[in-house]
């Protein structure tokens, strides 16, 4: 089943392809969100895309980006569950800069000098 939370594969199967997976997904019912980590100029920064999956006559599975009034309850519950998973992840981040020795250096160095 072809999903938009998948990319085509490629031929060199490393950590470059891997980046192309979503760093966390969420489901409830048909509905599911994908949250996505993304780098720029050093700094990460995520998106979050939502889909619902539906059943077409030859039940074939497929996913569309349109919701009903009742997937929009099941939307905004997913879209609260990846703002707290991505403010979680930025708070672990954040810890990790700051547990890198050059960092305590470069916090430290004020007060030495």
């Amino acid at each position: 089943m072809p999903s938009k939370y998948t990319q085509p594969p490629r031929e060199n199967k490393n950590a470059a392809a891997a980046s192309n997976l979503p760093v966390k997904t969420f489901r409830l019912g048909r509905i599911k969100t994908a949250v996505w980590e993304n780098e720029s100029e050093q700094q990460k920064f995520y998106s979050v895309t939502f889909a619902r999956t539906y059943v077409d006559e030859a039940k074939n599975y497929h996913d569309t980006d349109s919701f009903g009034r009742d997937d929009l309850p099941l939307v905004a519950k997913l879209a609260d569950q990846a703002h707290t998973f991505i403010f979680e992840r930025l708070a672990e981040l954040k810890n990790k800069q700051n547990d890198r020795p050059e960092a305590v250096i470069i916090m430290l160095a004020p007060i030495l000098g």
